[in-house]
């Protein structure tokens, strides 16, 4: 049986004859549920999709597995990678905070919502922590775009790591001036990783804070909503217990989502601190990694 060690972490190469494999020794049957994150981690460099995965993914639903995308990425982002896998289950987005039904373009729930007043201390108290700053504020309503609201509201200069081609621009009392799923908070010459330890020193424990990217971003969500709270919801609709689940990820924001799986795989490129905390590390998404991974049992 060819393994390899990548520090405390046991990375099985080939199954057992059984089709069981092994993440520090410990024997994982065939998953009922699985959950990935989407860029870094199913998405290849380019941000898009391998032929090979989408191969994969279709192979799973088809044996009937549940494939559930969870994704920092608001619903409106996640039909493009959604349709090319034939997914029309739920998908976990905004970290957590909003159920969606691809297949129905429909929220089914929404948890955690950010009211204008925990949004205004939250940004007093971040622009003496972190001096320039913008923010832009996610919101939601009953589909992915819904034409009653405007479903992405930035600041002028508010920098977006993926594109600033989208989103209404308006002044900080409009952006904060509703609820909203998640705030957005850029600052160009910083890390996300430096943004997020300034921030946590003045706004620990009134809400979580988080990052997808290392570009200058970081998100704030109502305190307790993370990945693992929706995927664990997901799970409790299918009647599917954790410790039938593999998920995937290779950011922070992937972090209590791999703990809370029966089974955590990050990618060779993810974040050192999802290395630390992955029952199983595969290979990076430039070479399909959680194929890599689900063709053992699919």
């Amino acid at each position: 049986m060819p393994t390899r060690t990548r520090g405390k972490v046991l990375v099985q190469t080939d199954p057992s004859p059984d089709g069981r494999i092994f993440g520090d020794n410990v024997p994982v049957e065939k998953p009922l549920l699985i959950a990935s994150d989407v860029d870094g981690t199913l998405l290849g460099p380019m941000e898009a999709l391998t032929r090979r995965t989408i191969d994969t993914v279709r192979r799973v639903t088809e044996d009937g597995v549940p494939f559930v995308l969870v994704s920092g990425r608001p619903p409106r982002w996640i039909a493009p990678i959604a349709n090319p896998l034939n997914l029309t289950g739920y998908a976990v987005c905004a970290n957590g905070a909003v159920l969606y039904e691809v297949g129905t373009d429909r929220i089914v729930a929404v948890h955690g919502m950010l009211e204008p007043t925990l949004l205004h201390d939250a940004v007093s108290a971040l622009d003496h922590a972190l001096p320039g700053c913008r923010y832009a504020a996610e919101r939601i309503g009953e589909s992915a775009l819904d034409p009653e609201m405007r479903n992405f509201v930035i600041e002028p200069d508010y920098h977006n790591p993926w594109g600033d081609n989208e989103g209404t621009q308006a002044p900080r009392a409009e952006v904060l001036g509703h609820p909203a799923i998640k705030l957005m908070i850029s600052r160009r010459g910083m890390t996300s990783d430096e943004m997020a330890r300034a921030a946590r020193e003045v706004l620990e424990g009134s809400v979580d804070i988080t990052y997808s990217t290392n570009a200058g971003l970081i998100e704030v969500s109502a305190h307790g909503i993370t990945k693992a709270t929706g995927l664990a919801e997901v799970a409790e609709r299918l009647g599917v217990p954790a410790e039938r689940v593999i998920a995937f990820g290779d950011m922070p924001n992937d972090i209590e989502m791999l703990g809370w799986a029966g089974h955590g795989v990050a990618m060779a490129n993810a974040h050192r601190h999802v290395l630390d905390v992955a029952d199983e590390v595969t290979a990076p998404n430039s070479e399909d990694g959680v194929s890599q991974v689900l063709e053992r049992w699919f």
